[in-house]
């Protein structure tokens, strides 16, 4: 829905800037050493339960649908004999939907699994030798300081949604267990506790798209102009569906398809159509 921009409501940033700074002391995370991954995992296993390990048991083909990422374990350890760098160690659970076809030509149905991968980033994070005391409260508990036993930077993973690529079934009858414990909240995406047992295997290939950071809390000086103080006004929206139905526009787009000129931005059809490999063909 397109919206009007309201001059009157913007920052002055001409005024802003027009005052002298001041410095003050910020407390932040300070990113030391990042990397970014594209990965394609081959191979994974996809773990049932025993309910829909039957199903695989009793298929003749199997087709991944969708891939998506439950929780990571992140853990972090100090490089022997480097001083500053810290290896992190990631666990990654995916839930796993695959289409199982019991006949051939009959409608699949569609069950859930869960796949485990394991990845390793060595990185630099400095060196800490504090320790670090908070007044923060704790609800429900005794308010006592956590005295950390290590100074260790802070690892953070972000991974992308992950792409389905390809699955295809096994007959395996030897038991493979799940490599490390599987969280509850992995558990209950799938319905219930995974089973290592069955005559059939579906492994899973997935692409991963992630980042790796390594951070550390520092105290840095930077300029400051003034308060951020909000200057628009909070709108309360109306209870009325009519009247927010009626601010939304014509889907003009979703009853007239794009052409093909359209899609490519140009007259000249994309290339891999018929009439492209003709023409490049005389």
């Amino acid at each position: 829905m397109a919206e009007t921009f309201d001059s009157s409501k913007a920052c002055d940033f001409g005024s802003v800037a027009s005052k002298t700074p001041q410095p003050v002391c910020i407390d932040v995370m300070r990113v030391y050493d990042s990397c970014s991954d594209k990965d394609c995992l081959t191979d994974l296993r996809v773990y049932f339960t025993d309910y829909n390990q039957e199903l695989i048991d009793n298929a003749v083909n199997v087709r991944i649908k969708d891939v998506d990422i439950v929780t990571t374990y992140v853990d972090i350890e100090p490089v022997p004999f480097h001083r500053g760098f810290y290896s992190i160690d990631m666990t990654l659970f995916f839930t796993v939907c695959v289409d199982v076809f019991m006949n051939p030509g009959a409608c699949p149905q569609t069950i859930k699994g869960l796949s485990v991968y394991s990845k390793k980033a060595i990185l630099y994070g400095s060196e800490g030798s504090v320790r670090s005391f908070s007044s923060e409260l704790s609800c429900d508990e005794a308010d006592d300081q956590k005295i950390p036993t290590r100074n260790l930077p802070t690892a953070t993973v972000q991974v992308a949604r992950p792409i389905a690529l390809s699955a295809k079934l096994k007959h395996n009858c030897s038991a493979c267990p799940v490599p490390c414990k599987v969280p509850s909240c992995a558990c209950s995406n799938i319905g219930g506790e995974p089973t290592v047992s069955g005559c059939n295997s579906v492994f899973a290939t997935i692409g991963l798209f992630s980042i790796v950071q390594l951070k550390r809390n520092v105290q840095i000086v930077v300029p400051s102009y003034e308060y951020s103080i909000p200057e628009k006004t909070c709108v309360t929206s109306s209870d009325n569906p009519c009247e927010m139905f009626s601010r939304l526009d014509f889907p003009t787009n979703e009853f007239f398809p794009p052409n093909v000129t359209e899609l490519t931005g140009d007259e000249t059809p994309a290339c891999g159509c018929s009439s492209c490999d003709s023409s490049e063909s005389e």
